[in-house]
């Protein structure tokens, strides 16, 4: 199903302890870079430490170009997504859930339900993260593989499967 304005995901369709997705409104980039601050600070203070004007121009940057999503529990905003549908693939990104969130599922049932919309389409999913990020092993898990790098950061792809 193709993304239209103003849809949600529904905590049914991503099944897991009442989580759902709604598009972020404007006032929330001050909770989007919290949320990236908590998820992806450790990450960036040990390359670069953290500078909060530097990182707040990235996500300024980011705020304004790419269409953004919360992750909600219980109605209640645990973190953010950005999936940017192509005519030829789905753009995923700024995927930080806070810290108290990890490892309970919630990640890879949000990816999972991108994922499969993806394949419904037929399109493929194109994503980077920074070299040193554990998240690396929930994309490999997930049939992403890496097509280039930077410095500092992998891309990757995952072909759509069979829907």
């Amino acid at each position: 199903m193709p993304r239209q304005a103003g849809s949600c995901l529904s905590s049914q369709t991503l099944g897991v302890m009442n989580t759902s997705l709604r598009d972020a409104t404007a006032s929330e980039s001050g909770f989007a870079f919290a949320a990236k601050r908590e998820a992806l600070g450790p990450y960036v203070e040990e390359r670069w430490g953290w500078n909060d004007k530097t990182q707040q121009q990235f996500h300024n940057d980011r705020w304004s170009s790419r269409p953004w999503q919360i992750i909600l529990l219980n109605d209640a905003p645990i973190g953010t997504v950005s999936l940017g549908w192509q005519p030829d693939h789905l753009r995923f990104g700024e995927f930080y859930l806070l810290r108290a969130y990890h490892r309970l599922g919630i990640g890879t049932q949000i990816l999972q339900n991108a994922l499969f919309r993806a394949d419904t389409l037929c399109i493929e999913t194109r994503l980077e993260h920074l070299k040193w990020n554990p998240v690396a092993s929930l994309y490999a898990r997930h049939g992403f593989k890496r097509i280039g790098e930077s410095d500092t950061h992998y891309f990757l792809v995952r072909p759509p499967n069979d829907a």
